[in-house]
C-alpha cells in the first residue's frame, strides 16, 4: 500500500463514486440525485486536501480530506454547484449544507472527512490515512487534530478511539435529521505527541 498526498486528475470519477458511496446516504437529500452530486462533487474535488492510500496496482483504496482556510476536499462555490444543479437548486443546496459545515480554527487541525473502498475494509487503510493525517497537521504545526463522526458510525469511532482520538462534544442535528438521516455527530481530537 501507498499513501500519497493529492491525487490525478484520472482519479476523480472513482474518489468521487467513493466519497458518494461514503456519504450518499447523509448528503442525498442536499447533493443527489446521484448523477448529478458525482457531477459535483468530481468537479470540486481538491488534490491540495487529499491524502490517498493506493494498493500496489494503482486501485483506489481510501482517502482522507481536510479542510484548511484555503479550501477543503470536497469544496465548491456558488458558481461551482450552478452549473449542475442551477441557481435556484444550488441556492437551497448551500444553504442546507452550510448548517453541516463545520468551521477550521486556530488551535486543531480538521479532519474533513475519510472513506475506505469496500473490498479493502479490515485491511489497515483507515489507519494509515489517519497516520497521514496526523503527519500533515505535525508537518503544518498543528498540535491537536479535529474530526467529527456520526453517532451511529460505530465502525469509525472505535478506530478513532484505537488510534486515541477522544470525544470532546456531541452536536445534535435536532429536525435536520429527517434531511441528513443521523441524529447527531461526536466531535473527537487527537493530541499529537
Amino acid at each position: 500500500m501507498r499513501i500519497a498526498k493529492g491525487f490525478p486528475d484520472a482519479a476523480r470519477p472513482a474518489i468521487a463514486a467513493l466519497y458518494w458511496e461514503a456519504f450518499g446516504a447523509k448528503l442525498g437529500r442536499a447533493l443527489g440525485p446521484r448523477d448529478r452530486a458525482l457531477r459535483f462533487i468530481e468537479g470540486v474535488l481538491s488534490p491540495d486536501h487529499a491524502v490517498c492510500a493506493w494498493d500496489t496496482d494503482g486501485r483506489l483504496l481510501g482517502v482522507a480530506g481536510f479542510k484548511t482556510y484555503d479550501g477543503s476536499l470536497v469544496g465548491g462555490d456558488f458558481a461551482d454547484m450552478a452549473r449542475v444543479y442551477g441557481r435556484i437548486g444550488a441556492t437551497w443546496r448551500l444553504g442546507l449544507l452550510a448548517l453541516l459545515s463545520r468551521d477550521t480554527d486556530n488551535v486543531r487541525f480538521l479532519m474533513d472527512g475519510i472513506f475506505v473502498a469496500p473490498e479493502a475494509r479490515g485491511r489497515g487503510v483507515g489507519t494509515r490515512l489517519l497516520d497521514a493525517i496526523a503527519e500533515e497537521a505535525r508537518s503544518r504545526g498543528y498540535h491537536e487534530v479535529r474530526l467529527d463522526v456520526v453517532e451511529d458510525n460505530t465502525r469509525a469511532r472505535a478506530l478513532y478511539e484505537r488510534k486515541g482520538y477522544r470525544a470532546v462534544a456531541r452536536h445534535s442535528t435536532g429536525l435536520l435529521r429527517y434531511v441528513f438521516r443521523f441524529d447527531a455527530a461526536t466531535t473527537m481530537v487527537l493530541r499529537l505527541g
